[in-house]
């Protein structure tokens, strides 16, 4: 995502990805450093979670190769990026071996070496995260850190006290604060574990897995390659967590198919963008997301896939619509019978992502086990798949080359993630030393007149300008610190503020004038992105209406608690975004239209 802005930190196009995308070989190095990254993590699970001084400064000095030197643009940034990798690892090998005495010190550095060092990192990860993502998150960062350093000079509420620069410098750099605070903790021993799960996956025959089930499932209806396109992108999008690379990987075969039925362009790139977008909000994996949001509000996993369960539904039905209604302008035929996959080929490649997918659920809802070791048991399933090719044909060389290649697109997700999430951490660790999230927070309160709705556009509005240039996890997790605690003390449920926040965090993958999903798509279809945006976001309405009826109708993510009550207010909200799709997008006449928009909008939000 740099920029190529994209939804999700996975999605970074690199050059290098080369292993997968240029050469059928990844280089040797690069598939070892892959493998000590996957070992190094999963030994996390299997043996015992490492003090926090010792396992989030290995993750970081994992992920500086990846960023500095495998993903480099220019040879300048390969040399610069080999020195700065030899002296990050040092720094952080500095931490590991120093840990103990580094804890005596309680968040206050004592000698030059030590402040040398901590100014060092805090540098190299604002690198890192430039370097993974470009300029905007790492200048949101410098812009926290120079008010960090310099707010006591700030007149009035926005000041803060000030604090001594060891201190400041210390607990970001040498204590469990800042770099290495509890979302950095997420990265290393639950997001990382879900992105080896999602390589493997991927470097198997899930993807076909996932093609070949929605072509059975919809093919043969009307707008079938759209909706093809809608249920593989959601399969899709719930392991790979990141919308552009979604749209690269199904887009490939579905956007051509679309175009080859004659469907317009705008409209098939439209579909692709849309679909995939809704990847981060489909459980059960839902990107990083879902999991900083179980370290943010203490909700359990499963309680979080329950809640986002049908708000996620919603979504993808109101794209179904959304076809539908698209098909009342243009001939949307369904796939050829040709195109079609037999039933014998379905249930074998269905199985590729059905026992890796299985075994995650069964360990989680039957063996109780938390969903980080429910998926590294996973992992090993999709790695005993790796033997196994569409055919079922058991292939050692197959293994090899297919291993390779889920360790390096592991091995560098986990970096690019990582450097994400420890840059935004020196946010959040700011905010917190500084008390600046507080006042953001009241100062929200005070221009919404301390009324909710107005409170939940004001949030919206800044979700979707920091979600233009700041991946989506990172949008979630600024925007939910500053706005989360003015939208709970309006009296929204903690875990439902945190919902509607992350829902318009995705909000940039499909609206002008960045829009990543849109971007990737409109190249692949050859149409202009502006087109292909007003195409994505007619079906993607639900995406900016389904946050605003979650709080107009709060049972709807109850469905772990209140399952009857959750089931009826999503049948309720989705006749009426129903009616809100059909009337934007159906030809048909304008009153007509305007009083199917009106009716669905009482339904959604008064009935």
């Amino acid at each position: 995502m740099s920029h190529t802005h994209s939804s999700t930190p996975s999605s970074t196009p690199s050059p290098a990805v080369a292993g997968h995308a240029t050469s059928a070989r990844p280089s040797p190095a690069w598939v070892i450093l892959g493998a000590v990254s996957v070992i190094f993590h999963l030994g996390l699970i299997f043996y015992g979670l490492a003090p926090a001084l010792i396992s989030r400064p290995i993750h970081m000095a994992l992920a500086l190769p990846w960023i500095l030197i495998f993903m480099a643009r220019t040879p300048f940034e390969r040399a610069s990026g080999w020195v700065l990798t030899g002296l990050g690892v040092a720094a952080c090998g500095f931490l590991v071996v120093n840990h103990d005495a580094l804890l005596q010190q309680y968040g206050f550095i004592d000698t030059p070496l030590q402040m040398v060092i901590g100014a060092f990192l805090v540098l190299l990860a604002l690198e890192a995260a430039r370097r993974a993502i470009g300029w905007p998150l790492p200048l949101v960062a410098l812009v926290a850190l120079l008010y960090g350093l310099f707010g006591d000079l700030i007149p009035g509420q926005f000041g803060h006290p000030g604090m001594p620069l060891p201190s400041f410098m210390g607990t970001l750099t040498i204590s469990e604060g800042g770099l290495w605070g509890s979302l950095t903790g997420v990265s290393v021993g639950v997001v990382a574990i879900f992105v080896i799960f999602g390589a493997v996956l991927n470097a198997g025959e899930a993807g076909r897995g996932f093609m070949n089930l929605a072509g059975a499932m919809a093919g043969r209806l009307t707008g079938g390659a759209a909706k093809v396109s809608v249920i593989s992108s959601a399969l899709m999008g719930s392991i790979s967590g990141s919308a552009s690379a979604n749209v690269a990987s199904t887009g490939a075969i579905t956007i051509p198919g679309m175009v080859r039925l004659g469907y317009p362009r705008s409209l098939a790139g439209g579909v692709e963008a849309v679909a995939s977008s809704g990847g981060q909000i489909m459980p059960p994996l839902m990107g990083a997301g879902a999991f900083v949001m179980v370290e943010l509000t203490g909700t359990p996993y499963t309680q979080i896939m329950a809640a986002a369960m049908l708000p996620a539904i919603l979504y993808f039905a109101t794209v179904w619509v959304g076809i539908n209604a698209y098909a009342t302008r243009h001939d949307l035929k369904p796939l050829a019978e040709k195109d079609r996959p037999s039933g014998c080929e379905v249930l074998i490649t269905s199985l590729f992502f059905a026992v890796p997918f299985v075994t995650l659920l069964e360990r989680i809802f039957v063996g109780g086990y938390t969903p980080q070791y429910a998926a590294s048991l996973a992992i090993f399933a999709g790695l005993a798949l790796l033997f196994l090719d569409v055919s079922l044909s058991f292939s050692l060389r197959g293994f090899t080359a297919r291993l390779a290649e889920a360790l390096v697109t592991a091995g560098r997700q986990v970096a690019v993630i990582g450097s994400i999430i420890i840059c935004a951490s020196l946010v959040i660790g700011v905010l917190a030393m500084t008390g600046l999230g507080v006042k953001i927070t009241s100062g929200i309160l005070a221009l919404s007149n301390d009324m909710l709705w107005p409170a939940l556009l004001l949030t919206a509005l800044a979700c979707l300008v920091l979600g233009m240039e700041v991946p989506t996890t990172a949008a979630y997790v600024i925007c939910v610190s500053v706005a989360g605690p003015a939208l709970i003390s309006l009296g929204l449920e903690p875990l439902l503020a945190h919902l509607f926040v992350f829902w318009f965090a995705l909000l940039s993958t499909i609206t002008p004038p960045v829009c990543g999903g849109v971007f990737i798509a409109a190249g692949m279809v050859g149409e202009s992105w502006l087109r292909v945006a007003f195409k994505a976001m007619a079906l993607g309405i639900g995406l900016y209406l389904i946050p605003l009826a979650m709080v107009a109708n709060p049972e709807v993510i109850q469905l772990a608690s209140a399952p009857g009550a959750a089931v009826f207010d999503m049948l309720k909200i989705g006749v009426g975004l129903a009616a809100i799709s059909f009337g934007v997008i159906a030809r048909r006449a304008v009153w007509w239209r305007l009083l199917l928009v009106v009716a669905g909008a009482l339904i959604v939000f008064m009935v």
